[in-house]
């Protein structure tokens, strides 16, 4: 595998007269992909019918003459105004009831079967008009799905096609009436015409309701995004579909929308995410301000290259400030190369930088690029130089791939519907449990790779963690019963059925020959009242009472003498949600429950992190001090860097030339 760079370019903001200067420019640095045309529309077809697709073609001779690969997008997420005023219920609706309006982007319906038609139109004049031209080597399809909340619509289109879905997953208004517990407060229907959607009640909907309803706008993202890959590889074959996903964003299945894609690509803003998306307070933010959280952007860069079975990209890397967060602070020197390569040490086959020239005009004239408006090298143009010119040299030194990790998280996006949906308590987030539990591996130094609750078996992970999943199916179970490695079950997983329902048997709803322990009362916990548990550390958010059977080994309990974490053999479950120094402790001793020691365990600091790549290991510094690798076995010379690790430093050493600590 070749690693490559790319950029994102827009030569439609350009005088024509700019574009060879700008590719050569773009050659000359290094760059193999550039990604055009994905906001487009009104420029390709400024009247219904009357498309211009000549300066689009004049714009892909001028790259691939210099020696670039194109890959061009789909220009769906910015329908033209003549086609919104041709179809005004196309507009989305919001879950207060107000339509959205037209004046930015995203501003479409994924229920409504017009827009998805001229969708399907102008993918298929675009694949037709330049499917087979030698200088577009990939397409990406629309562009970041769900960006400004615009999976859900609760427009009248949406009503119509959930009661047809709804009819189609049912037959019966009594068999809905069963699953959802219609009974309960008067809800039952006697015709699918009777069902509304799920906003502008009174207080919460039905919570079934609410999480079919979701399954339903994720299966409307699979189906727009199908329609487009299936024409794209008509018209285009041997040409790879690509789609760009968003951080922390889990409003519909990436999974099931990377099954129609040859390479899952994600937009990677490390600063913009840090004050936007995460949950730590105001000393971590201050303290990564210009690095970035050391593992938001490993843990999407793992989970995406789980939804299309090991082919990902960055689409957009930042490099520089953004527009868009609370605070836009410039990267620290270094951080881009930085972010390359850990991107390129996940796995990642090309990093692509957003953008090419900072436009000084329209919403996003905040937003940095590899040149200023004045077409002057911006800071992150020498660094992705660096990157370019390090790839030449490491490329033949570095596997292939990254490989298959030791450690495996399961990872389910109708688990989070299920939690936003029924929180029980106001931090209970699901990918705020995951990624804590991602985060305490990481500073074990553990490479994770993350697999979808659909998974068939879990062979070769040594560890495994299956944390918060909403509803059990049998493929899983059977895949637990087969796994022979250790696994740590819990909180909250098996706690419903598929129908929104308490099991039965009580959750975590295993079979007793998995692990024989039942849920009998939980509660959530208040920030400031963490429960310790004796082993060190506490629950905090989330806690469970736990009643175990025979053959159920505690291993530990609260203060008040509750069973907290228990195991039958190598299957653990945990019941709370723990905190960072309890999580330690736990995975500590799974992993040499696992046989994982050496390189693999090792305390890091906050900012220090490993990744193992084949037979190579990475070694990223997003802290503020330095860092000596010799004290963790670093022995010798790196490939890359130095042992002694400076802020925003790296370094890549054989694993046989690191020694166990």
């Amino acid at each position: 595998m070749n690693r490559c760079l790319g950029v994102c370019y827009y030569p439609e903001h350009w005088p024509e007269s700019q574009w060879a200067e700008d590719a050569a420019r773009m050659a000359e640095l290094g760059l193999t992909y550039v990604r055009i045309g994905e906001f487009a529309w009104s420029r390709l077809e400024p009247q219904r019918g009357l498309y211009d697709f000549d300066w689009l073609k004049r714009a892909i001779d001028t790259l691939h003459g210099a020696g670039l690969k194109v890959v061009l997008g789909t220009p769906t997420a910015t329908p033209p105004k003549w086609l919104v005023d041709e179809m005004p219920d196309m507009l989305p609706v919001g879950a207060d009831g107000m339509r959205r309006g037209f004046g930015s982007r995203r501003h479409y319906d994924f229920s409504h079967d017009g827009y998805l038609e001229e969708c399907k139109r102008i993918t298929l004049a675009l694949a037709k008009a330049f499917g087979a031209h030698p200088g577009v080597l990939a397409w990406q399809t629309d562009n970041e799905y769900d960006c400004h909340n615009t999976t859900l619509s609760y427009s009248p289109v949406a009503r119509e096609g959930f009661q047809a879905w709804l009819q189609r997953k049912y037959q019966s208004p009594e068999a809905l009436n069963r699953a959802w517990g219609n009974v309960f407060w008067s809800m039952e229907i006697a015709d699918f015409s009777q069902i509304e959607l799920p906003n502008l009640t009174v207080t919460e909907a039905n919570p079934a309701h609410v999480m079919d309803f979701r399954r339903y706008a994720s299966d409307m993202v699979v189906r727009f995004n199908k329609a487009q890959a299936d024409i794209i590889r008509t018209y285009s074959p041997g040409r790879d579909v690509i789609h760009n996903f968003m951080g922390r964003t889990l409003t519909f299945d990436h999974f099931a929308v990377g099954a129609d894609l040859d390479i899952s690509s994600w937009d990677s803003y490390p600063l913009g995410f840090l004050e936007d998306r995460s949950d730590r307070g105001d000393a971590w933010k201050r303290n990564f301000a210009r690095a970035g959280d050391p593992d938001f952007q490993a843990f999407h860069h793992d989970l995406y290259r789980a939804t299309s079975k090991g082919r990902w990209w960055v689409m957009e890397q930042q490099p520089g400030p953004v527009n868009w967060a609370p605070h836009n602070p410039a990267p620290r020197d270094g951080m881009v190369r930085l972010w390359s390569w850990e991107a390129f040490a996940h796995g990642a086959e090309t990093v692509s930088y957003f953008r090419w020239r900072q436009a000084p005009f329209a919403q996003e004239q905040m937003h940095a690029g590899l040149l200023r408006p004045d077409s002057v090298e911006a800071e992150g143009f020498a660094e992705a130089a660096l990157v370019a010119a390090e790839i030449k040299t490491l490329n033949a030194e570095l596997s292939a791939d990254a490989g298959k990790a030791d450690v495996a998280i399961v990872f389910d996006y109708a688990s989070a519907w299920a939690w936003e949906i029924q929180p029980q308590g106001c931090e209970f987030d699901y990918f705020r449990l995951v990624f804590d539990i991602y985060r305490s591996m990481r500073k074990l130094g553990l490479s994770v790779d993350f697999v979808p609750a659909s998974a068939a078996d879990l062979e070769g992970y040594k560890l495994v963690s299956i944390p918060g999943l909403f509803a059990w199916n049998k493929e899983l179970v059977e895949a637990i019963r087969c796994h022979d490695g250790a696994l740590l079950i819990g909180p909250r997983s098996g706690s419903k059925t598929a129908d929104f329902a308490i099991p039965e048997n009580l959750p975590p709803s295993l079979p007793k020959d998995i692990i024989d322990v039942s849920v009998s009362r939980v509660e959530s916990l208040r920030a400031d009242m963490p429960v310790p548990v004796n082993e060190g550390g506490c629950f905090q958010f989330w806690r469970e009472y736990l009643e175990t059977g025979p053959g159920t080994e505690v291993i530990a309990t609260t203060e008040d003498g509750v069973a907290a974490w228990v195991a039958n053999g190598t299957r653990h479950y945990l019941g709370g949600w723990p905190d960072e120094d309890l999580m330690a402790h736990i995975l500590t001793r799974l992993a040499g429950l696992a046989g994982l020691s050496g390189i693999a365990v090792t305390t890091l600091p906050d900012g220090v992190r490993l990744r193992r790549h084949g037979a190579h290991v990475f070694a990223f510094n997003y802290g503020n001090d330095s860092f000596d690798l010799a004290s963790i076995g670093w022995n010798g010379t790196p490939l890359m860097g130095e042992l002694t690790l400076a802020p925003s430093g790296l370094a890549v050493m054989p694993a046989s030339g690191i020694k166990a600590t």
